[in-house]
């Protein structure tokens, strides 16, 4: 289990304002994405309509789709060709890694925020930036790293909440003034040998499954073997014996499994929602006795259990249904691979080479009116159709140069 929950006292982690350092670790971007990402090149498209929001003086978010854990350094990469600065709004994990990625983070622009709980700190601090508009605020309102990037996974309605309030405190300093957000659409394109790329990896994978060479099954019944045995696995933990049906059925079982006895010790009552926010819920309801130390070695000990269980299912949820199949694109084999290594490892290899091609949408004008309750929040349902369009776009894009590529 990666570590991204912390039984610490949480403290705010503020931005560094200042625009010398951000211009020197602005040279590091394209050096860093290349040796820790794979990624050789970065296309900005759309950048003239965030332009036109940053010669108007407009509060932006700058609101993207988040699949790689690389994306904060391409969305940094942006920001340098327009020629502007950025805060970035990142889980304190970030922040807990290492006193140097605190020092780089802050430096760029970014400041921490905590999901196990409420942010006052954060928030205010994500308004501010909108209000004073002297840089663009980068959100990734999906809330985690997804690594299925034909996929848009459910968006946090925070995102909602933080504009409308920085435009009403702009409203009243300036009736003109205006918040807005940009989606963004972040697509990767794998520019190298599939097979040569992924291949040391099955390889490992089915060695430790002590298996024997399974290369004359090719790709997508390697990895139909691999995913199948991976489920398994986790069912003869939890429920004592493999069990029957769709992969995508026995995943949902299992995963409710994990969450329901959960919700009923935690909730009260079973829980509606995606799982991404049923485990951001469960984590806010474990947490605070943790942070506070009132409770025994042996209770920590079994929510530690508890919160393992809730990355797996969160983990086990992240592979999308039909994602892969034998005619899917070669970035869906590699994140699905990706994603197998990662949940065996906690790491993953560089995959070289990728190509990042970053879609700047339309300007959407945030009002200061208040949602109907009990509806969809409508400016969260036009944030995520323009992300889900723009990607819907650029993947038929990518898909279309890979087969005119094998044509030839």
């Amino acid at each position: 289990m990666q570590k991204i929950v912390f039984d610490d006292p949480y403290e705010f982690v503020p931005p560094h304002c200042g625009n010398i350092w951000p211009r020197v670790l602005g040279l590091l971007l394209a050096p860093i994405l290349k040796k820790s990402y794979g990624v050789v090149d970065v296309e900005c498209r759309g950048t003239a309509l965030l332009q036109e929001s940053l010669t108007a003086g407009h509060g932006i978010i700058l609101a993207a789709n988040h699949c790689r854990p690389g994306d904060p350094f391409v969305m940094g990469l942006l920001a340098r060709q327009m020629s502007t600065n950025l805060h970035l709004m990142a889980s304190w994990s970030v922040f807990k890694q290492s006193r140097l990625q605190t020092f780089v983070a802050r430096r760029v622009g970014a400041f921490s925020v905590y999901r196990e709980g409420m942010d006052r700190a954060s928030l205010n601090q994500a308004i501010d930036t909108l209000v004073d508009a002297r840089r663009p605020l980068v959100i990734f309102p999906e809330g985690v790293i997804s690594r299925a990037n034909d996929r848009l996974g459910g968006l946090m309605d925070g995102t909602a909440f933080m504009a409308r309030q920085a435009a009403r405190k702009r409203a009243k300093k300036n009736p003109d003034a205006k918040v807005v957000i940009h989606p963004v659409a972040v697509k990767y394109q794998f520019l190298g040998n599939l097979n040569e790329s992924i291949e040391p990896v099955l390889k490992q994978i089915e060695d430790r499954f002590t298996w024997g060479s399974q290369s004359h099954f090719g790709l997508f019944n390697r990895i139909t073997h691999i995913g199948a045995a991976l489920i398994a696995l986790k069912e003869i933990e939890f429920l004592g014996e493999p069990q029957t049906g769709s992969v995508h059925n026995r995943v949902g079982r299992l995963v409710d499994h994990l969450l329901m006895p959960l919700e009923a010790e935690w909730m009260r009552k079973p829980q509606n929602g995606d799982v991404v926010t049923r485990v951001k819920n469960l984590r806010t309801a474990i947490l605070p006795d943790m942070v506070e130390g009132d409770i025994t070695d042996e209770e920590r000990d079994r929510r530690w259990r508890q919160l393992a269980d809730l990355y797996l299912a969160q983990q086990l949820w992240f592979y999308p249904a039909e994602y892969v199949a034998e005619d899917s694109p070669a970035e869906r084999i590699l994140e699905t691979v990706e994603r197998f290594e990662e949940d065996l490892t906690d790491t993953t290899q560089i995959h070289a080479q990728l190509k990042a091609i970053v879609q700047v949408g339309d300007a959407i004008e945030v009002g200061t009116d208040r949602p109907e309750r009990g509806l969809d929040d409508p400016l969260m349902v036009a944030l995520k159709n323009a992300i889900k369009s723009m990607l819907e776009s650029l993947a038929s894009e990518v898909n279309q140069q890979a087969r005119g590529d094998s044509s030839r």
